[in-house]
């Protein structure tokens, strides 16, 4: 399988990107804390991503579980630095819709693993 075979894979890139683009825009008392442990629950789900695109069906379940519970950890992440003012509602609008857009597929990829 191919890493372009995965969609979502696509999507978690770009929302990669564009987190990595806010960085130097978030106070740098926020961006060893909260920002960090953002950007590291993304990563963790890309990993438990490409782990149940190549892994058997048996598998794909609990990685695909892993990386929804990663996405709700980051949503909850990205809502608290709205909040506490870390990166402003543009900003935030923009983060939610990848993050809304990566849930749906993932939520798909998930309901059709139940299936089989």
């Amino acid at each position: 399988m191919n890493d372009a075979d995965i969609p979502i894979l696509k999507k978690s890139y770009d929302l990669y990107r564009t987190f990595n683009e806010y960085r130097k825009l978030v106070p740098k008392s926020d961006r060893f804390t909260i920002y960090d442990r953002s950007e590291n629950a993304i990563l963790d789900m890309v990993e438990c991503l490409l782990e149940a695109g190549y892994s058997k069906s048996a598998d794909k379940t609990s990685m695909l579980d892993r990386a929804s519970m990663k996405l709700n950890l980051l949503r909850f992440f990205v809502r608290l630095m709205k909040e506490t003012r870390s990166i402003d509602t543009k900003k935030y609008t923009a983060l939610q819709a990848h993050i809304d857009e990566i849930g749906r597929m993932l939520g798909g990829w998930i309901r059709s693993q139940g299936s089989k």
